[in-house]
């Protein structure tokens, strides 16, 4: 996912040398006893191969053999209000992270907060995933793999994200609405029901469930730690090299 700079080369050359030649220099004084001639071995060494290694590390950085290239991927946890969407996303983000890799975390009420005139008819629901499936792509073009929690309840729009994407890891988050209901701290799903929020997914208005998701989770059987282990499994088994 990164590319080492010159001078970063230059500076470990320079801080390697510096400590191998005053080896060299402290083993020549060691047994010949000899100040100078210590002191004149360290210094040719220094110069001589300080060049060397900076050449080693150069022509290394272009062999390709033993590198494992990461191809980014676009994590699309889909699923019902409540259902443990965003728990899982934002750990899968942090495990992702913690490897090295360069990750974007996308969720349905942070981009709200970002846009809070979209609305939540079905024209509105989804014009709005097909664009933040636009800017998923674009960033997973360019290295980021991208962690998205959304209801997204529409096939169509999904359908429409994974045609933008080159690695697209549909993720159906499955916990049925009775549990997610159980969990409502909120009570939006009792709200919705009394038609006090119109367009309200599960109630006013359908969830589509993935026809042929990659993975499909239950939260009621599967801890969000064990939902990671899952989809970093599903990666592995496409890239080797995660």
């Amino acid at each position: 996912m990164f590319r080492e700079s010159h001078a970063r080369s230059v500076a470990k050359a320079v801080s390697w040398r510096i400590l191998g030649s005053l080896t060299t220099a402290a083993l020549v004084l060691l047994v010949t006893r000899k100040l100078v001639l210590s002191l004149a071995v360290g210094g040719a060494e220094f110069v001589a191969k300080i060049g060397l290694f900076w050449l080693h590390e150069r022509v290394w950085d272009r062999v390709g053999f033993g590198k494992r290239q990461v191809e980014p991927a676009v994590i699309w946890l889909t699923g019902l209000y409540g259902s443990g969407k965003s728990t899982i996303a934002d750990r899968l983000a942090e495990r992702l992270e913690k490897r090295g890799l360069r990750v974007e975390r996308l969720d349905g009420d942070t981009v709200r907060d970002l846009f809070p005139d979209t609305g939540f008819t079905r024209p509105e629901r989804e014009e709005h995933i097909r664009r933040v499936g636009f800017l998923a792509s674009k960033l997973e073009q360019n290295g980021v793999f991208v962690v998205a929690s959304f209801i997204s309840p529409y096939q169509a729009s999904r359908d429409f994200v994974r045609g933008l994407c080159r690695s697209f890891l549909e993720v159906h988050v499955n916990t049925p609405l009775e549990e997610c209901e159980r969990r409502d701290r909120k009570g939006l799903y009792a709200r919705a029901r009394r038609g006090e929020i119109p367009h309200f997914t599960g109630i006013s208005d359908p969830y589509e469930p993935p026809s042929r998701p990659e993975l499909a989770i239950d939260t009621r059987e599967t801890s969000p730690e064990a939902a990671v282990e899952q989809m970093l499994g599903y990666l592995r088994r496409s890239q080797p090299g995660l």
